[in-house]
């Protein structure tokens, strides 16, 4: 085995150990990328090795972190965090909770199907994974522990609930796998629509079959009443300002007529604009929405850095190619292959977050994926149809990431916020069957590439 090969299998071995320490994941990778440059100059010097590291290896992360400053489809993640944490201040899931629990109050899990409901509005409209858990959570769990609802059933339901935005576009993972890759964000935003949608509706499946055949986990309230025009109105008064938001900041991107960054812009004003409509909005809030902004922003900006730093000695050291090579000749053929990095993918979600999974692994992916030769239909419109596919194979495994312990921040987000009975045994019970059905939607993705495809190609078309 060469040198080069050793300290790659060494950096991954590091930032895998120092994981566990506590460190922030920004430091470990910078600190990392930065070791193993002084690593291998020293090699160079005094073992006679050749692996090309050296300062001009760490000059060269300088000139990479201009060019993400200077990115401008990274301005929309700022924006659209601002609009996810102002629309989580303005009282419009309070809204939705209020007047959707009468719509489904008379469905057995209709207060699940409710939060459910809820879970994929909010993705559309914020996917800031954080205020939906604890959200959805506040809103929720005392009405689901007073009548009745088995608590897996009441947590899972939350938990995956509150996941969706990291899928349903706005999302900013997408944004930022967009920008590793080279796609188009309009091409990812329209491909995870029908996906999304498609999990959201597994869920309520879910919660209709746990109703039928396990009636006692979740019960029908005794003082339901009879629906309404009444509550009809009152429902479509509450969602339509959110839909009508979604509808200009998804349709505006879809239709052509802005851009990702300026729909964020408009996404962020119109979400002031509600909290001022629900009277919702004052100074206080502003300072609150801006302070949770800079903080999500710099947390990612933070990993952006040591991701780069992390990622180039990497290449330096033709970690790629080491990569490539090792996928390329598994005796598994193409489709095998993909079940091996989405199997990986879904293992590494167990101990990473996925801003490290986007910025780190799915780079050196991309190559393999278009070396496989696989015949994704793209209808002749979209580019690159293949990793547009396998990407919104990635954004579905990292969906589970979030639910996955030990380092599924759903968990313990909805711990948090839960009263000191409810144990983390109790929120991973509620989980698994969630979990299970994301990875049947997975394979539903794999076999029908169509459902992520169909949509960019028909608005292209």
């Amino acid at each position: 085995m060469e040198i080069n090969e050793i300290l790659v299998i060494a950096m991954f071995l590091s930032f895998i150990a120092l994981l566990f320490t506590g460190i922030p994941v920004a430091w470990v990778l910078g600190g990392i990328g930065v070791a193993f440059a002084l690593i291998g100059y020293l090699a160079d010097i005094y073992l006679d090795t050749i692996t090309g590291l050296d300062f001009l290896t760490l000059g060269l992360v300088v000139n990479r972190l201009w060019k993400i400053m200077d990115n401008w489809i990274l301005v929309a993640l700022p924006m659209f965090i601002f609009m996810g944490i102002m629309l989580d201040k303005s009282g419009v899931a309070e809204r939705l909770m209020k007047s959707m629990q009468e719509l489904f109050g008379q469905v057995r899990g209709g207060l699940a199907i409710t939060v459910t409901a809820i879970g994929i509005i909010l993705a559309a409209s914020t996917g800031i994974i954080g205020a939906s858990v604890v959200l959805l959570a506040v809103m929720s769990l005392p009405s689901m522990t007073k009548q009745g609802y088995s608590m897996p059933l009441a947590l899972g339901t939350i938990a995956s609930a509150g996941t969706l935005g990291i899928l349903i576009p706005p999302s900013i993972m997408l944004v930022i796998m967009a920008d590793q890759l080279g796609l188009s964000v309009g091409d990812l935003f329209m491909g995870a629509v029908f996906p999304g949608l498609m999990l959201g509706s597994m869920y309520i499946i879910y919660i209709l079959l746990v109703g039928k055949f396990k009636p006692e986990a979740a019960p029908i309230p005794n003082d339901t009443q009879p629906v309404t025009l009444a509550t009809l109105i009152s429902v479509l008064k509450a969602v339509l300002p959110t839909l009508l938001l979604i509808f200009v900041v998804l349709g505006s991107i879809f239709g052509g007529f802005a851009t990702p960054t300026e729909a964020s812009g408009v996404g962020a004003f119109g979400a002031t604009l509600l909290a001022i409509y629900n009277r919702k909005f004052n100074f206080k809030v502003l300072k609150e929405v801006m302070r949770g902004t800079y903080n999500t922003t710099a947390y990612i900006f933070a990993i952006f850095i040591g991701a780069t730093c992390f990622a180039l000695v990497l290449r330096e050291l033709g970690g790629d190619e080491l990569i490539e090579s090792f996928l390329t000749g598994l005796p598994f053929g193409p489709y095998g292959i993909i079940f091996f990095i989405l199997g990986v993918i879904f293992l590494l979600g167990f101990f990473l977050d996925w801003i490290e999974i986007t910025l780190i692994i799915l780079p050196l992916l991309a190559p393999v994926i278009s070396a496989l030769g696989l015949d994704i239909d793209g209808y002749g419109v979209v580019d690159n149809p293949e990793l547009v596919w396998f990407v919104m194979l990635v954004a579905m495994a990292l969906q589970t990431s979030f639910l996955t312990p030990p380092v599924g921040f759903a968990l313990f987000y909805l711990k948090g916020v839960c009263p000191p009975s409810v144990q983390l045994s109790d929120i991973y019970k509620g989980v698994i069957p969630f979990i299970m059905l994301q990875l049947i939607g997975l394979l539903i993705l794999v076999f029908w590439p169509q459902l992520v495809l169909w949509l960019p190609a028909a608005a292209y078309g």
